[in-house]
């Protein structure tokens, strides 16, 4: 009133009653679809890790980016020494292992009683059903040194007794299942005794060659091998009791047993033997007749083994 000017309202801050405020007038952006919220400073980029800001997804594809602490350990010369270190390491307790095995456990030499083929596997389980026409029973040398078993039928080996061995403890397992008499404390036991024999065997055969002091190639596994040829004659027994009963058991035993009886007999007289005949000793000498009752007697041991550890299974 007095011819001042009333200073705007809105410049000092005073709306006026039906006057719009100015912060009706200002404009709120609107969203478009796909685009962030325009009051969010950053984008949320927790569920896209590879949407960053030109970044890229990392080799593994699990959008880690490899550590480098571990790239570090294995780029250091440390870490390439402690391989270098390691592997000699382990090279030279191969060795010593390697040593220490055959120094007690001959693999150079069972190789040899391994190596045999189909053919010679026929050829000998007939030679030992059947041994009463075969004439040469000298094992076969080249350059002193025995021919492989697929070369030399009368060379031993260690296959077939330790697949008839197996093969026994199978078909015992069979017998005692068909009597309702099967238990595993049962069938240890069966193969516990046939691996007791065995070894009884060896050991008084060892002890009587050097009671009567028999210079002979005959060595600990070619006994291994001899004595479990007799398992061959167990299961043609067994086999034969389960199906045809005692009279075929009985029949089948008896045959087995007298083969491998004459089988024995060819085979050790060579062995134990051959250093007296090289030698020209008489065969009538007092040692030798010794000598002969040992082969007479490793050979008769072999039927009354195949009778006692079979006649019980079948009924």
């Amino acid at each position: 009133d007095g011819g001042h000017e009333i200073p705007d309202l809105e410049f000092l801050g005073v709306h006026s009653p039906g006057m719009p405020s100015p912060a009706s007038k200002r404009r709120v952006p609107v969203s478009q679809p796909g685009m962030a919220d325009p009051h969010q400073f950053f984008d949320d980029t927790s569920s896209a890790p590879s949407r960053g800001y030109g970044g890229q997804p990392s080799p593994g594809g699990l959008g880690y980016p490899p550590s480098s602490s571990d790239a570090a350990f294995l780029a250091a010369p440390m870490s390439n020494m402690a391989m270098v270190y390691g592997s000699s390491l382990a090279a030279q307790g191969k060795e010593l292992v390697d040593k220490n095995i055959d120094r007690f456990i001959p693999v150079s030499k069972l190789k040899y009683y391994f190596a045999v083929d189909t053919v010679y596997v026929g050829k000998k389980l007939g030679l030992l059903v059947f041994p009463y026409l075969h004439q040469d029973w000298e094992v076969q040398y080249q350059q002193d040194t025995p021919v492989a078993p697929r070369f030399d039928i009368n060379a031993p080996d260690l296959y077939i007794p330790a697949m008839a061995f197996i093969t026994y403890i199978l078909v015992a397992g069979l017998a005692l299942g068909t009597q309702d008499r099967f238990s595993p404390d049962l069938l240890g036991l069966q193969a516990s005794s046939a691996l007791a024999w065995l070894t009884l065997e060896v050991v008084a055969i060892l002890l009587s060659l050097y009671l009567v002091t028999v210079n002979t190639d005959l060595t600990t596994i070619d006994l291994v091998a001899f004595l479990g040829y007799k398992y061959v004659g167990m299961i043609g027994g067994v086999l034969t009791g389960l199906l045809f009963g005692k009279i075929g058991y009985y029949l089948v035993l008896a045959w087995c047993c007298v083969s491998i009886f004459v089988f024995m007999i060819r085979t050790l007289r060579l062995k134990i033997l051959a250093q007296a005949a090289a030698e020209g000793v008489p065969v009538r000498g007092a040692r030798n007749q010794l000598r002969m009752y040992l082969t007479m007697a490793v050979a008769a041991a072999q039927p009354v083994l195949m009778y006692w550890l079979t006649f019980h299974l079948v009924r």
